[in-house]
């Protein structure tokens, strides 16, 4: 959000290309990852779980961290100078927040639906609704009206004679420290409280109903070896597959807490502090590293099904084999058409050479 000094000194040389670097392979790894996981869902839209729906969504948002935050800002990078007219410039740095939004309440939205699930499991969710619920038309209308101060905040300015880039224009001296502190609270500081309250509250229902199932059980096999009848008025408590969606969702929560955590102080210090080291290269990787939140998300559901890495590889397979197919078919009709016109050719030929060769 935060840029250097447009009137500083030029970086270095090899900090650049460590940026450039990272970056690049942020960019392939993230986009290679949640493309192929979004055209597994995508393939399976209308068997969608919730917690699919959720992932499905967050693959989205974190699309739109690649395309237009990671990949404005390599290019950035590689040029040094943001090259486009200001309508670009505007609605590069609108989409780059409305992905950092779109991200962080979409993690906070499936929390909350955890929370619903294990802590309120009387409430029932209708199927026909999964792929669009409240909780995810609520993130995404959240993540795109806050974004919508970056498109009055930025514009394309002449940064020194002759030189544009794409730059913010704040109400000195407290209008940056104002608009970051306002971003980090509703982008970082406020979801992750929200999220950690609710999987406290998930951690203790799951231990707690666990530890009465457990306890049950314990009376009736006592019961059982007395010669007691008993019937059993308490639940099954929490079955796995609700535990592995639930402990799912904490590794993407402490990720994203992992992720941002130095992105959000970096940018604190840089606003707060004028003497920041804003041109150190530890500064700026740290910085670059939050983007890595977008290659993680994949990797943890990868981690955390079954079914997904089989269902990835077939789906690539199928698309060599029928691409395999249409060349095989491609070349078999070539040949056909070859074979044919050449006994064509052998066919009109054959009487003229006989007449010739008879002469």
């Amino acid at each position: 959000m935060v840029q250097p000094n447009p009137e500083s000194e030029p970086r270095e040389e090899r900090t650049a290309r460590v940026e450039v670097a990272l970056l690049s392979v942020i960019f392939v790894t993230a986009g290679i990852l949640n493309f192929g996981l979004l055209l597994v869902l995508w393939k399976r839209r209308k068997q969608l779980s919730r917690m699919h729906v959720f992932v499905f969504h967050l693959c989205v948002a974190d699309l739109v961290v690649v395309f237009f935050q990671v990949c404005p800002q390599l290019m950035w990078h590689i040029t040094d100078r943001f090259v486009g007219p200001d309508p670009l410039c505007r609605a590069v740095k609108y989409l780059q927040v409305v992905g950092m939004f779109a991200s962080t309440y979409m993690i906070v939205a499936m929390t909350v639906d955890r929370y619903q699930a294990i802590c309120h499991p009387m409430v029932t969710f209708q199927r026909h609704r999964a792929r669009w619920n409240a909780t995810v038309c609520a993130a995404w209308c959240v993540s795109f009206l806050g974004g919508i101060p970056q498109v009055f905040i930025f514009s394309r300015v002449e940064v020194a004679p002759g030189v544009y880039d794409c730059w913010a224009r704040f109400i000195t001296p407290w209008g940056s420290k104002a608009y970051v502190t306002w971003t980090t609270l509703v982008i970082f500081v406020l979801p992750v409280i929200c999220v950690i309250v609710c999987q406290a509250r998930i951690c203790r229902a799951v231990y707690s109903s666990n530890f009465q199932f457990k306890s049950q059980h314990v009376v009736e096999d006592e019961a059982i070896r007395r010669g007691i009848s008993t019937r059993s008025c308490s639940g099954g408590g929490v079955s796995k597959a609700r535990v592995k969606t639930v402990t799912m969702t904490v590794v993407v929560v402490l990720t994203y807490i992992i992720c941002w955590t130095p992105f959000f102080t970096v940018q604190l210090w840089s606003v707060w502090d004028h003497e920041a080291p804003t041109e150190n290269a530890t500064f700026i990787i740290l910085m670059l590293l939050a983007s890595l939140n977008s290659c993680a998300n994949p990797c943890i559901y990868l981690v955390f099904s079954v079914t997904f890495p089989r269902r990835l590889v077939g789906t690539l397979c199928r698309r060599q084999y029928h691409r395999r197919e249409s060349i095989q078919e491609e070349a078999t009709t070539v040949t056909s058409l070859f074979i044919n016109l050449k006994n064509l050719s052998d066919a009109n030929h054959s009487p003229a050479s006989g007449i010739f060769s008879g002469s």
